[in-house]
């Protein structure tokens, strides 16, 4: 097959010593700075709105028109924020980016800045990721000593200050508005909106908060023209995204293609199935994406078709699960993860997924009860929807799409454990750390 592989934000992941700005600067890095500083802020901002860049996050929100949101007639100074808080199970894009070249998310943030007319950046990463902090802090001094950062940068009039704020591990903090609580020092919390972060953000001032992934990709568009993106993916999902493939294939990892390529093409990449596996269900967005099964395996992976198909392409983690798997224990420990981090603000998700657990539990113990499916999903359905942010919508997806797809599994936990119909044994990717 053609190698359908575009490597732009992972070509230089190789390189040797590639997170300096020394190795950056020998591929090109900061080119695109010096050309976005020779540019009127509204001129990039239309320029990422021409490539069709959708946030990559998980919303896909298009952002040049999230930066168009930014009223610059407000008096008070804009912000801008990098969301690094990367916890969604499955989805590990931004930390591997951030660690092998951190020059090419800091130049996004100067360039995205310079576009909102913001003065003051800020990169919040996950707090458990210390080596990636670290990484970020060094390559940020990097910058301020070569003078792409602070007073005047490059002698364009242009100041911008950076700060790498290390959060304390809470998954909920992925969440926009609760990134922005966290970071002015309060709890972690989702905000109630209106007001959005673009009017009110940060320290109640206009704000634009992207994803690692985002604000990365915005150097390359500058570099190379929006033509040269918009031409790349699909009619209405522009460019090219990283694909983290995981589970039950043998090579695993991160593939940098264009929007709408099909999983067939990225297992296929991913060197196949393991030996004697089959395609049972998948994840196309990390675990908080409706399942899809081995029928959605041609279907193009962009935003329209996944979500045609009634799931969210999200963060593009592709979770591989083949016919051992039990759908119900593996549900069940997505959604004790999600119990673990609600934040606790709003009732459907507080109480919504403890008693979800509860139930999911005794499924897969064979001591399931008569109504417990549909108790699943009447609790599902009173937590959609309902929640204060996404995380309460996000633990029903996975329970609702398994039972639409795989409800013989769930009424065999009626009376059967479902280790005795799939032995973790089988299906476990490291047999030495098998549990049930």
């Amino acid at each position: 097959m053609t190698d359908p592989l575009t490597p732009v934000l992972s070509a230089d992941w190789g390189n040797d010593r590639a997170w300096t700005l020394a190795a950056y600067r020998e591929t090109g890095g900061y080119d695109a700075l010096e050309k976005a500083l020779a540019m009127k802020p509204e001129d990039v901002v239309e320029m990422v709105k021409e490539s069709g860049l959708r946030g990559r996050g998980g919303a896909g929100f298009p952002t040049g028109m999230k930066w168009g949101f930014i009223p610059q007639d407000n008096p008070k100074p804009k912000y801008l924020v990098v969301n690094a808080d990367e916890s969604e199970p499955g989805t590990c894009k931004d930390i591997p980016l951030m660690m092998a070249t951190p020059h090419t998310l800091i130049e996004g943030v100067i360039i995205a800045a310079h576009a909102i007319n913001a003065q003051h950046a800020f990169i919040y990463v996950r707090g458990e990721v210390l080596h990636v902090i670290r990484r970020l802090q060094a390559a940020c001094r990097e910058a301020y000593a070569a003078g792409y950062l602070g007073e005047n940068i490059l002698s364009s009039g242009v100041s911008i200050d950076l700060v790498i704020h290390a959060g304390a591990g809470a998954y909920i903090c992925g969440e926009e508005t609760a990134l922005l609580d966290s970071l002015e020092g309060r709890r972690g919390q989702p905000r109630l909106r209106p007001p959005f972060p673009a009017v009110a953000g940060l320290y109640a001032s206009p704000t634009v908060i992207n994803n690692v992934e985002s604000i990365a990709s915005v150097p390359a568009i500058v570099r190379e023209g929006e033509e040269w993106f918009a031409g790349l993916g699909t009619e209405k999902s522009n460019g090219f995204v990283l694909y983290s493939l995981s589970g039950h294939v043998k090579t695993p990892g991160q593939y940098e293609a264009p929007l709408g390529i099909t999983l067939r093409e990225l297992i296929d990449l991913g060197g196949g199935m393991r030996e004697g596996s089959e395609l049972k269900f998948w994840t196309p967005g990390g675990s908080s994406t409706p399942l899809l099964t081995a029928e959605h395996l041609d279907m193009p992976l962009d935003y329209e078709s996944v979500g045609a198909a009634g799931s969210m392409l999200g963060t593009r983690a592709l979770q591989i699960f083949d016919q051992t798997t039990s759908v119900v224990r593996c549900v069940l420990r997505w959604t004790e993860f999600y119990r673990h981090e609600s934040c606790g603000k709003c009732t459907p998700c507080r109480e919504g997924t403890y008693w979800l657990v509860q139930i999911l539990d005794r499924l897969n113990r064979g001591e399931g009860q008569e109504r417990d499916i549909d108790l699943l999903v009447d609790l599902c359905d009173n937590i959609l929807g309902r929640s204060f942010c996404a995380l309460g919508d996000g633990a029903t997806s996975p329970i609702t799409s398994a039972i639409e797809y795989f409800r013989e599994e769930f009424e065999a936990g009626m009376h059967t454990p479902s280790a005795e119909l799939f032995s973790p044994a089988t299906s476990t990717l490291f047999p030495q750390e098998v549990s049930v």
